[in-house]
């Protein structure tokens, strides 16, 4: 079994669009696993080093979360709300429109 992934031929157009929008949502999906086990790990490390000093702030891991927590929204939306906003037929379509 090899590790390439089958993309579907010229001929297939619908499966073509649904193939990228699986695509999409495979990477958000790995995306949001490597969030998840980063930010765990984070939180870890400040409990085990910088809880005991917490002084009433702001945790420290807040702010990677909420950083990446932004790229982690536009990943979703990409790949969930507005899959086909960036694809190459549509754009495609547009200029073959002008025409």
């Amino acid at each position: 079994m090899s590790n390439f992934q089958r993309i579907p031929d010229s001929n297939e157009e619908k499966d073509k669009q649904l193939w990228e929008i699986a695509q999409k949502r495979a990477s958000f999906k790995q995306h949001l696993i490597t969030y998840l086990l980063i930010n765990a790990f984070f939180w870890i490390l400040w409990s085990i080093n910088g809880a005991k000093h917490y002084g009433g702030g702001v945790p420290w891991p807040v702010w990677p979360m909420l950083g990446w927590g932004i790229g982690i929204a536009s990943h979703y939306f990409g790949a969930y709300v507005y899959p086909k906003s960036n694809s190459v037929e549509r754009e495609y379509e547009k200029l073959k429109n002008k025409q």
